[in-house]
């Protein structure tokens, strides 16, 4: 694969990727089962704020993003686009997709935002354009402190959770479900799309990320 063939593969899974963790994320809220981890804490601001979920994202985002200068960490092109893209998406999905009613649609548009957040996941972060403002948080962290990436992953996903509950976000089987699938979902499809490397033909899933913080935004 030429080097224009692969960075037009690399962008196209960029922002595919990121539309798609928007639409999953979208789904996630009319199966109204629970949601992963930041949007409980998009959720809540929105209820509070008046804002769309997707616009609550984005401020969310960058505000995260900000705290990137302090921790010495380098954005990158999927870092930026993952802050507009991914609100916009859900916003979109949320204005076409009609409010689910009964458990016989929820369970399956739950079980559905489930699985597209894995392929979404697999899709942007094995195009290396950078982690998630959310991921780069973590990582950070971990640079900074010395502690392991799952226990600050741990420690800033309980505090959203906890303070997105506490504002009125939803937390329900599906956040439960998110949490034990998403590591096993995003691993496969990190594996399906994963581009070639200009080098040496081997595979690199995301620049300066470890593989044990993949798990998205």
């Amino acid at each position: 694969m030429s080097a224009k063939s692969r960075l037009g593969r690399r962008l196209i899974q960029l922002y595919v990727g990121l539309a798609l963790y928007g639409a999953s994320s979208a789904l996630l809220v009319e199966a109204g089962l629970g949601l992963e981890p930041w949007n409980v804490l998009h959720q809540g601001l929105a209820e509070l704020t008046g804002l769309t979920i997707g616009v609550v994202s984005i401020i969310v985002g960058a505000a995260v993003l900000l705290l990137w200068i302090p921790l010495r960490q380098r954005p990158g092109l999927g870092t930026v686009s993952n802050v507009f893209v991914v609100g916009i998406a859900m916003d979109g999905t949320l204005a076409a997709v009609p409010e689910a009613r009964t458990l016989a649609v929820q369970i399956p548009l739950m079980l559905a935002g489930i699985v597209l957040n894995g392929v979404a996941t697999g899709l942007y972060i094995a195009a290396r354009f950078g982690p998630g403002p959310r991921d780069g948080l973590m990582t950070g962290l971990h640079k900074r402190t010395g502690r392991s990436i799952r226990l600050m992953r741990t420690a800033v996903e309980i505090a959203v959770v906890v303070t997105g509950f506490a504002l009125g976000g939803t937390i329900g089987v599906g956040t439960l479900l998110y949490a034990l699938s998403i590591g096993p979902l995003a691993q496969l499809f990190l594996r399906v799309f994963d581009v070639p490397s200009a080098s040496d033909g081997s595979t690199v899933v995301a620049t300066g990320q470890p593989r044990r913080a993949i798990l998205p935004r």
